[in-house]
């Protein structure tokens, strides 16, 4: 028997929520992180803010894991909030479909989409953005570079080589919006910017590179040695998007649902899973860290 996704509309604490039917996990959240003491976790959306059911599917499934996984952020790959930038708009596509994850204390660090409006949203705080385009910050042995990639000026790519050449992070990890590869069809890869980008990323060692825009699943094969994830299908989707190139270019490429994904990182080794909204795992692996000695 199909099931009938249906919206409902309610206030709760002030804010007014739009809810859907979630999809029956099968079973409790199957976890393939070993949650090891200390490690870092985070989650990873991205293409999220359409305020619409299947947004709210994959933030209710974020806080079933959160509450096994005791993740603590979120990276956001950028179009955190689509078709308007009002009070309530930001009320029904990000602060309900994730208020039990920000009840529960998960910070939220948001790069900029060209559905985004950088003026008002890197000026909201619960995207904790610091009033910037770009931004650095540092958990444990890792630091993110979060990259506006709408306009790579020259300002940024001199204040990214600077933060990279100056970084003592054992992982690096940058992400933005626009796909430097993808097998997906719709926009396809962003050649100017990876002619603008992989010099530093291979000169400097970023280890890990994240990123969204096309509306798929992709965990690539490593380019130049960097391991490198499209997560941008957490409130989008475009089905069966992914081109015949896919088999080349990915190890695993997902278009038929709406999905996100669960990192741990643990010493020299980068543990992840991603889950589409019933809770299936789609995806998961390990990936050693560059350069690190073999034991």
């Amino acid at each position: 028997m199909k099931r009938q996704l249906a919206f409902a509309h309610w206030v709760l604490n002030g804010l007014l929520l739009i809810g859907a039917a979630i999809p029956t996990l099968a079973q409790a959240p199957e976890v393939k992180l070993p949650l090891h003491d200390g490690s870092v976790r985070f989650a990873v959306i991205g293409d999220n803010g359409t305020g619409k059911p299947p947004q709210y599917d994959i933030g209710n499934l974020m806080e079933k894991y959160r509450e096994v996984v005791k993740f603590d952020f979120a990276v956001m790959m950028g179009d955190n909030i689509y078709s308007g930038h009002k009070p309530k708009d930001f009320v029904e596509k990000f602060e309900a479909p994730y208020k039990a994850l920000l009840g529960a204390g998960v910070k939220f660090y948001a790069c900029l989409g060209n559905h985004d409006d950088p003026d008002i949203e890197r000026n909201y705080a619960p995207y904790n953005m610091g009033g910037q385009r770009f931004y650095t910050f540092t958990k444990g042995d890792v630091q993110f570079f979060a990259l506006d990639s709408n306009y790579m000026e020259p300002r940024q790519v001199a204040w990214l080589e600077g933060q990279l050449k100056s970084s003592k992070a054992k992982w690096k990890v940058a992400y933005f919006h626009h796909p430097l590869y993808t097998a997906a069809k719709y926009h396809g890869p962003s050649v100017d910017l990876r002619n603008q980008l992989m010099p530093l990323f291979t000169k400097y060692g970023v280890n890990l590179v994240l990123y969204g825009h096309e509306h798929v699943y992709e965990h690539l094969k490593p380019q130049q040695g960097i391991y490198f994830f499209l997560e941008g299908s957490s409130g989008q989707l475009r089905y069966h998007n992914l081109s015949s190139k896919s088999a080349e270019l990915d190890e695993v490429g997902f278009d038929n649902d709406q999905t996100f994904m669960l990192m741990e990182v643990a010493g020299d080794q980068l543990f992840f899973q991603t889950m589409q909204r019933n809770g299936k795992i789609i995806d998961a692996g390990v990936l050693n860290r560059q350069g690190a000695a073999k034991k």
